[in-house]
């Protein structure tokens, strides 16, 4: 398995951040270090992603990094030469996980259906995102639509909190989880990393062992 991907499977929780100041990216990934996630997903979803992955990459040189809501190969370009380690995208396009496959680009691109994981199963991937999770079925669902498909493990990504990780966690289908509840663009736009890191302590806490 891809070395990011055993990294994010240890972690087992992975940071969603919309950041829409850049200068906000160090101290919020300090903040994650603090509290004991250092990865982190940065969307594509405002115009200071690229720069605040550029600015962590060089920061926080430790930190498993990646970039989220990745539409475009023209998107992996940008997030990869701006220091991103991995790729996460809404749904499965063949065109970005081709290309990301190509050029050794560790990718997890989004399913819901049999259909999308039958995608993903013949690309020849090992891990892929469960989204929406929580609005697509939630943890019931995932253990339906992820029986038959042995091989593959998931990230379920959307709606998942302190409140309903738990069930996730103990999946044995669930590689990890993607979470903004500690991240919350509220709390980075307003300077609150010390919440944020006693978010994520809190977070990690509840991952267990």
């Amino acid at each position: 398995m891809n070395p990011i991907l055993e990294k994010i499977g240890e972690l087992k929780i992975v940071p969603v951040v919309i950041i829409q100041d850049e200068r906000d990216a160090e101290p919020l990934a300090q903040a994650l270090v603090d509290g004991g996630l250092p990865v982190m997903e940065i969307t594509f979803r405002t115009d200071a992603a690229e720069a605040a992955i550029a600015r962590i990459a060089k920061s926080h040189p430790t930190i498993t990094l990646g970039a989220g809501t990745v539409l475009s190969v023209d998107q992996v370009k940008a997030a990869v030469d701006a220091g991103a380690r991995y790729i996460v995208s809404p749904g499965i396009s063949r065109e970005v996980v081709e290309y990301c496959l190509k050029k050794k680009i560790c990718v997890t691109p989004g399913v819901l259906t049999p259909t999308e994981i039958g995608v993903a199963v013949d690309l020849g991937l090992d891990v892929v995102k469960f989204f929406p999770a929580e609005a697509g079925g939630g943890i019931e669902y995932l253990k339906a639509i992820s029986a038959p498909f042995p091989s593959l493990k998931f990230i379920p990504t959307g709606g998942i909190d302190e409140s309903n990780i738990t069930p996730y966690l103990q999946h044995p289908k669930v590689f990890a989880v993607g979470g903004s509840w500690m991240v919350k663009p509220a709390l980075i736009a307003g300077k609150q990393f010390d919440e944020i890191t006693r978010l994520t302590k809190d977070a990690v806490a509840k991952r267990g062992r």
